[in-house]
């Protein structure tokens, strides 16, 4: 399946590049960015901590357009930590044509609460805009990948071993689009399918309030399809934030 992949990724490749001295738009060196914080905090008969930040950065340079994302999440209830995850996102792409680039992108993410110490995925292949307007936007990414999982030292007693790899096959697709002149709703789709499938839904509406402070809503919701044992399929997290570009 990953050969096949990666040859329908070089074939749709490359007739846009042969196109990508001409048709290539070249960017001027830009760098925008939005920064999202929400937190609760109650005390009294009923002791939690929620915090959520996340920090988003957008890079344009000549013919590539670069993306940067730090994201965190942390829960405590009654003394007793129930959520931890760290996140780290890179991905670079460069531009073929004014719809089509190839990118390589990176993720490692800490979630301690799934069993595992650490997962690094790193893929690479062919993007197209399918829709580009002032008002809506879809891309998708298609291309393979590779994912390590390193064990904490409980599930690795249990497994018998403490590191996985395995080659995947990754995809992407990205919708956004203006709801009104103050709203735009946002809707994004990860699949990495190998030995084990798992995805992740992140849909959000974001409104503006004054100036570049705006409120988020959002909604992710993370698949497994063999989790490890005790561990749930599905997690799902739902967050209101502040959001503030710059």
């Amino acid at each position: 399946m990953i050969k096949m992949l990666v040859a329908s990724v070089i074939l749709i490749a490359a007739p846009f590049s042969v196109q990508a001295d001409t048709d290539v738009v070249q960017h001027q060196d830009s760098f925008s960015g939005n920064a999202e914080l929400g937190a609760t905090i109650t005390t009294g008969n009923t002791d939690t901590t929620s915090v959520k930040a996340r920090l988003d950065m957008d890079h344009d340079w000549g013919n590539w357009e670069n993306q940067y994302l730090l994201e965190a999440l942390y829960k405590k209830d009654s003394g007793v930590v129930t959520g931890k995850r760290y996140l780290g996102r890179l991905q670079g792409d460069y531009q073929l044509s004014a719809i089509s680039y190839l990118f390589v992108t990176a993720n490692h993410e800490v979630d301690p609460f799934t069993g595992f110490s650490s997962i690094t995925t790193i893929s690479s292949g062919y993007g197209r805009k399918l829709i580009n307007n002032d008002k809506t936007e879809l891309n998708i990414d298609l291309g393979p990948g590779y994912k390590f999982k390193r064990l904490d030292d409980e599930s690795a007693a249990e497994a018998g071993y403490d590191t996985d790899g395995t080659i995947v096959a990754y995809g992407l697709m990205n919708f956004e689009t203006r709801i009104s002149g103050s709203a735009k709703f946002e809707q994004m789709l990860v699949a990495e399918g190998g030995e084990v499938f798992e995805g992740r839904s992140e849909t959000s509406i974001t409104a503006d309030i004054i100036g570049a402070l705006a409120m988020k809503f959002a909604v992710i919701v993370r698949y497994n399809n063999s989790p490890l044992d005790n561990k749930e399929s599905t997690d799902t997290e739902t967050n209101m934030t502040l959001l503030y570009a710059f």
